[in-house]
């Protein structure tokens, strides 16, 4: 029986996970990190990689170690209550409610915004963000090799375009990261609120959803024994997420450097736009562009798959694949139109909510491989963190929700009301869904 996997096999685990995680979050959030920690950048990016890369792997090591095939069954050991609940909050914040929006918001920020006037903004971000999910859905419907190709092809020339990026910073720096004072509250703990900003990649959320596939691979691959998956599972993932960290050092260096020129960027996808115009000028920025837009739509289309497939697997007397496919995709064209900047900002209470919760699921599933199956200790253990993590939630919540209604799209034309309808139309959708399955 094998028991190992040989070292091509290990490498094409490495990237298929590396495939399933890495998104518009892992690029945007350590630049801007970077720009506001300053000197302070390594406590920071400690912080950040314990929770952007190590709870990932840790997250993948519990799925082997329990033997689940998904994120339900794993939900299933507190209660298929919690199970449902869980699973589709978690599905939704990596999917239409955030991540997805987010993959289009960074292509336009990066691609389109350091190119046009500022009075049109609002309306090419409507007609970007129409059209990528136009893509988004057509390709969602109709599987293609063309994701194939973007992902061989794309996916290089972005890590070896950034490669460039960073000789480029370390040859000709914009400035010393050491003269740089640490703002806001990375001046009062860096390593806390690198931590905190790490939550900012949901690739803990994403482990746990598709940490599931990487073991099924791995299985595929000729192992069964739990310890021997478990072992490879760990190894395959050690690899992917030392990439991840080592290109989280790059971004954050130079973003940091990047402050002397340009001071403090609204958000991680300005920040981009800044350092490839800087090194690169408007050519270089127009390639940066392309690639993030491809790599982003990629992402996207994999993230609607998944959804609609989830969705249509929890809730199979509702609507099909194919239905629930419009549903996300119309979902995330409204929300997108919100822009960079309050999607990042109003993820963050929800983020503050669910990762505790996903925190202490991963620990409770390695503490089962040493003890084994108790259910009382994930059912206690899940309502107190979700007791105290609720407060998290109540206490990240924005200002600015005060006064939502000023800051939703088309507002200022009087057309504020169709960005809401349109999400209430889908949360409606989704609602009857859940009514449809309950009368079965």
């Amino acid at each position: 029986m094998k028991q190992r996997l040989s070292k091509k096999e290990y490498l094409f685990v490495a990237s298929l996970l590396f495939g399933l995680v890495f998104g518009a979050g892992n690029l945007i959030f350590p630049a801007s990190m970077g720009q506001r920690a300053g000197m302070e950048m390594l406590p920071a990016l400690v912080g950040f990689c314990i929770t952007g890369v190590g709870l990932p792997l840790l997250g993948i090591a519990a799925i082997s170690i329990t033997a689940s095939d998904s994120l339900s069954a794993i939900g299933n050991r507190v209660g298929r209550r919690f199970s449902l609940l869980f699973t589709c909050a978690l599905y939704l914040c990596i999917g239409p409610l955030f991540a997805i929006p987010r993959t289009a918001t960074v292509s336009f920020q990066v691609g389109v915004l350091p190119f046009v006037a500022p009075a049109l903004h609002d309306v090419l971000l409507l007609a970007f963000t129409a059209l990528f999910f136009a893509v988004v859905l057509f390709f969602s419907l109709r599987p293609s090799g063309i994701l194939i190709w973007i992902g061989k092809v794309l996916n290089p020339l972005f890590l070896f375009f950034l490669a460039i990026m960073i000789v480029a910073a370390l040859r000709e720096p914009m400035g010393s990261v050491w003269a740089m004072s640490p703002t806001g509250a990375y001046a009062e703990n860096a390593f806390f609120t690198g931590l905190l900003e790490g939550y900012n990649t949901m690739d803990v959320l994403a482990a746990l959803a598709y940490g599931s596939i990487l073991v099924d691979s791995i299985r595929r691959l000729g192992l069964s024994s739990p310890a021997d998956l478990s072992y490879s599972t760990i190894l395959s993932g050690s690899l992917s997420t030392l990439l991840m960290a080592l290109i989280y050092l790059a971004l954050t260096y130079v973003g940091a450097q990047s402050r002397a020129v340009y001071g403090i960027d609204a958000n991680g996808g300005d920040v981009l736009a800044h350092i490839a115009a800087h090194y690169f000028g408007a050519y270089g920025g127009v390639l940066l562009g392309i690639t993030i837009t491809c790599a982003c739509l990629k992402t996207a289309i994999g993230l609607v798959t998944a959804c609609a497939s989830t969705f249509a697997a929890l809730f199979p007397h509702s609507f099909s694949y194919t239905k629930y496919t419009v549903i996300f995709a119309a979902f995330s064209f409204a929300i997108s139109n919100v822009g960079l900047s309050r999607i990042i900002a109003y993820s963050l209470p929800v983020l503050y909510f669910l990762y505790p919760v996903a925190i202490v699921l991963i620990a409770l599933c390695l503490i089962e491989g040493l003890i084994g199956y108790r259910r009382p200790l994930y059912v206690w253990s899940i309502v107190g963190t979700s007791a105290a993590a609720f407060f998290d939630f109540l206490r990240a919540l924005p200002p600015a929700l005060c006064t939502a209604g000023e800051a939703l799209p088309l507002a200022s034309l009087g057309m504020g009301w169709v960005v809401p309808a349109l999400i209430g139309f889908c949360v409606g959708a989704l609602i009857c869904a859940w009514q449809k399955t309950r009368s079965y």
